[in-house]
């Protein structure tokens, strides 16, 4: 495999690249994507296989005979072991098991006889998306390399169903340009020797979870020490949050016993009831060797902090524009005290906990033991027994639901009963979006409805994994702010072998009323000294949220006055500008606001990048 040209001082933790066949139609094509200081491997006939940018450390290639393989991003696997996989490779789906048998987070890219595949993680942190130009069909890890290309708008009708809080699956998945295609993470992409015909093809399904938590946890805990391993066994310094939660503490403790030296960060919430910094010092108690780093609360950025000034090139709107000052804040000191890597514990909540739906089923095949455990869930949730009556007695399929969200879109947000044991929250729309917008959404969910299977049959594995995809989407963006920040994040809890280990485990050992997050206490047992573990709940940044909308009306005000989705005719500006000048108006602090804001600043960021195009 040959590297045709260098880039000059590409970080790492930016992987991004476009995928080409081996036809000359296809190399007229990749011209296209070449930037200045971008990257290209080539096929062994010369021509482009993979243009973009990525650091040395982020990419293992290997070349036999007519068949080529690229891992991009985190994995600990050695060009020569890939070497000999690639020498054994008769047919693009043996990459299947290639994917599934290695720790870390990446891309994996594959070519043989003039076919291509390409795929990403099954958590949705790593996506691929194409589409056709001149007649070949391109492959890229971003949606808006392709749309640039193209020289695409945003489709209005795919930015009036992202107004929906929550976009449910499968719309939050989609491509925000109509003709740039989005792959499902379960699938991995296939171009035929033709160089024009596609297909999708699954390589990944969620394990049954059937495996009790006695025997999951030693499983557990390998595949999490491996995924921290992948990201520390290069030594240097490390960083890592530490909450004092049982996500963070769990990182923090795998990286010490690792070859790096390690950095623990604790940001202090402004609540006074907030125990973070209680708990992170009972872990540093035991933690000798690492050097612990404490911000000051009043110093951090507020939630909704300076949305007027981001300019990330995003390829799809993202609630984690409300947060993005207060991820970024504490990086430039942690780089400044040597860290090339921050990890975190987020995706703790996703797969060390799951959804209380799985009692949907488990009422009717455990019914006594269901009962025990949903009068604990009730006291603890404080669900009213009709409510949880009505929800066990839902059995409406997941299309089913998705169709009759349609006439409730306007309605306030269901019983948290119903969200707990149903398919998950259902979306909404509120006062500001206009009636065009809701035609939109509206004729885009009964669409959907028609078609999509749930990700799951049983609704609980379903929106555990609706929940990681929500998750990831937001992550994926976080990393590429961050890698752009000069200090690439890490998030081991969201590797797919990790994701896998947990989603195993028997819900009934898994979510219970009357134990916090089991599977990771269990996991961690005998590495996280048993007083952190005891630790039984969570600060929520409420009052950050809180203050934010006070503090920073100002900037929602200004965001409102020129707004883009206004002159769209999606919102009404003249609402949401009334909004901003009410910060306590009653709902503002349910994050309703979230979806609405996040594409108005992703569409201010588009326009932007009509003057700087997006690197492949």
């Amino acid at each position: 495999m040959t590297e045709l040209h260098e880039s000059a001082g590409t970080g790492p933790g930016d992987a991004h690249f476009a995928v080409f066949t081996d036809h000359a139609d296809a190399a007229a094509v990749a011209r296209s994507f070449a930037r200045p200081g971008s990257r290209t491997l080539a096929h062994a006939s010369g021509r482009p296989w993979l243009v973009g940018h990525w650091h040395d450390d982020e990419v293992v290639t290997a070349h036999a005979g007519g068949a080529a393989v690229a891992v991009v991003g985190c994995c600990p696997i050695d060009a020569g072991d890939l070497r000999r996989r690639a020498a054994r490779l008769r047919d693009l789906a043996e990459l299947d098991a290639l994917a599934r048998s290695l720790p870390g987070s990446f891309h994996l890219v594959g070519a043989l006889d003039g076919q291509i595949r390409v795929q990403g993680t099954a958590s949705g942190l790593r996506l691929v998306f194409h589409a056709e130009m001149n007649g070949v069909r391109v492959a890229a890890t971003r949606a808006d390399t392709l749309a640039a290309v193209l020289g695409l708008e945003p489709d209005v009708e795919e930015l009036a169903v992202r107004l929906m809080w929550p976009a449910p699956y499968p719309l939050f998945e989609t491509s925000l340009w109509r003709t740039v295609t989005a792959v499902p993470p379960q699938d991995a992409m296939v171009v035929a020797a033709d160089g024009r015909t596609v297909r999708h093809t699954r390589w990944w399904t969620p394990p049954e979870p059937v495996q009790p938590l006695a025997e999951a946890a030693p499983l557990i805990r390998t595949a999490l020490e491996e995924a921290v391993g992948a990201r520390t066994r290069q030594g240097g310094v490390v960083s890592c949050d530490l909450s004092g939660g049982l996500d963070s503490t769990s990182v923090c403790f795998l990286a010490d016993r690792s070859p790096a030296r390690v950095v623990a960060s604790t940001w202090p919430g402004r609540d006074p009831a907030d125990t973070d910094l209680y708990w992170a010092e009972q872990a540093m108690g035991h933690l000798p060797d690492v050097e612990h780093v404490v911000w000051d609360a009043d110093s951090s950025p507020l939630v909704y902090d300076n949305l007027l000034d981001i300019d990330d090139l995003l390829d799809e709107p993202t609630i984690g524009v409300m947060d993005r000052s207060r991820v970024l804040h504490h990086l430039p000191g942690l780089a400044a005290r040597g860290s090339r890597l921050h990890l975190t514990g987020i995706g703790g909540d996703h797969v060390a906990w799951c959804s209380e739906a799985y009692y949907h089923r488990l009422l009717r095949t455990r019914p006594l033991f269901s009962l025990r455990q949903l009068r604990g869930f009730r006291a603890l949730w404080q669900w009213p027994l009709a409510g949880t009556a009505r929800a066990l007695a839902d059995s409406r399929p997941y299309g089913k639901w998705l169709a009759d969200a349609v006439d409730h879109l306007r309605c306030p947000s269901p019983p948290s009963v119903a969200t707990g044991l149903g398919w998950g929250m259902a979306p909404r729309l509120f006062d500001w979006v206009t009636p065009d917008a809701e035609r939109m959404a509206r004729r885009a969910l009964l669409a959907a409805s028609a078609t999509i299977s749930p990700l799951h049959p049983d609704r609980g594995l379903h929106t555990d994994l609706e929940q990681i995809r929500s998750c990831t989407r937001i992550i994926r963006q976080w990393d590429r702010m961050a890698a752009r920040a000069g200090l690439p994040m890490a998030s081991p809890f969201l590797d797919d072998r990790v994701i896998e280990a947990c989603l195993a485990v028997r819900p009934s050992e898994r979510v219970t009323p009357w134990a916090y997050k089991p599977v990771l206490s269990a996991a961690m047992r005998g590495i996280v000294p048993e007083a952190c573990l005891r630790r039984a709940n969570k600060a929520t940044a409420s009052m950050d949220a809180s203050n934010g909308l006070r503090e920073h009306r100002a900037d929602l005000l200004a965001l409102w006055e020129d707004s883009r989705l206004e002159a769209l005719g999606l919102v009404d500006g003249t609402e949401l500008r009334r909004l901003a000048r009410r910060p306590s108006s009653p709902g503002l602090s349910d994050a309703i606001l979230y979806s609405t804001i996040a594409a108005e600043v992703w569409l201010r960021g588009v326009a932007r990048s009509h003057t700087r195009s997006p690197r492949p």
